[in-house]
Order: structure tokens, then sequence, then C-alpha cells
């Protein structure tokens, strides 16, 4: 089986029925594992507080996690919200979601990326969803390579 033969079929359903997502295949090859684990990476949220108050984060929305000052930020398309957990401990729950260390303090959600291009002095800027642009260090240059030839 692979992707050009595969047959896809999408059902909108009423708010109160639950969601799900049925694979009917004749065997459980790579292409298959592919998929549940893109559709299980997508899965999830992520706590944070704004104003004084908590809120759930689905991995979906957020674009990068960044610590500065001793301080964790999640930054979605239009807020930032603030996490009591470390960028390390946050990399080992998002590894498997499409989130990559880019550098000593942030982390990038693949899936939110528009266009990389090389910077100054081996580095590379990837162009975000909503624009804005962050920078990958020259350290964490190879893995992103690696990512997105999808060696890892």
């Amino acid at each position: 089986m692979n992707y050009q033969s595969m047959e896809i079929k999408l059902k909108q359903i009423k708010s109160e029925e639950p969601e799900q997502i049925e694979i009917r295949c004749h065997e459980v090859n790579d292409c298959v594992r592919e998929i549940v684990a893109f559709v299980k990476s997508r899965q999830g949220q992520l706590s944070g507080n704004m104003d004084g108050r908590q809120y759930e984060i689905p991995i979906t929305d957020v674009l990068y996690v960044e610590s500065v000052d001793n301080r964790t930020f999640i930054y979605t398309m239009k807020k930032s919200y603030e996490t009591k957990q470390r960028v390390y401990e946050l990399e080992e729950t998002l590894k498997q979601k499409r989130f990559l260390r880019i550098s000593k303090s942030t982390l990038l959600n693949l899936m939110k990326v528009k266009s990389i291009k090389p910077a100054l002095n081996g580095r590379f800027s990837a162009v975000l969803s909503n624009g804005e642009e962050v920078i990958i260090s020259r350290k964490y240059v190879p893995d992103l390579k690696n990512t997105l030839k999808g060696e890892v």
C-alpha cells in the first residue's frame, strides 16, 4: 500500500458525537505506522499562565517554546503564555510531537514552519506560519537537516 492508492474519506459529524480516526488497511506497514504516529503527534496540550489565569494550550497551536531570563514561554499565533516547566522538560514531552530544539533556549514546532533559509555564520532562519522569524543556531542545524530528511 502507498499513499497514492489510499482512498481518503472525510465525514463531518455533530459536535456532540466523539471524533475518531479509523484506518482500514490490508496490513499494518510503515506507511500506516507513519500515519498513526503523525496523528498521535498532534494530540495533547500544554499548561500555561497569562494574566494570572491558567490555560490549556493545544500542542497544534504552539509555534515555539522559549526560555528568557530563567522564565519559559509558550508562543502561539497571537498570544504568549508562561509555564513553570523548563525547556529541557518540555523537550522530552514534545520530542514525539514534531518539535525540535533549535537553540539552547528554544524548541520549534516544525509543523508551523513556512520556510527555512540559510542565515549568517552557519545559522539558519525559519519563517513561521504567523510571519515571525526564528534563528536556528549553527549547533542545531545538523539535527534539523537530519529530521527533515527523516533520519531521526
